[in-house]
């Protein structure tokens, strides 16, 4: 499931070539997720770490997260003597 939000979220990665000759990408819809790097491939990288990272402390802080339902099994726990 995290695997699945993050890859369908870089797909949606804008990216911008600054005058400086750098890197910018960001993702739509999550503010605060961008990074910028010397050229694009390692800006795409430094983006998915990023988003990873934004999403374990979203998780953390049980913050609700744009696109992404966390689903717990349905467990029951017994007491065995």
């Amino acid at each position: 499931m995290f695997s699945e939000f993050i890859a369908k979220k870089i797909r949606t990665a804008r990216y911008k070539l600054l005058e400086d000759g750098a890197y910018f990408g960001e993702i739509p819809g999550l503010k605060g997720i961008w990074a910028s790097s010397k050229n694009l491939e390692d800006c795409r990288k430094e983006l998915q770490e990023v988003l990873e990272d934004w999403l374990v402390l979203k998780i953390r802080d049980r913050e609700l997260v744009p696109g992404f339902q966390f689903r717990q099994p349905n467990r029951v726990a017994v007491k065995h003597d």
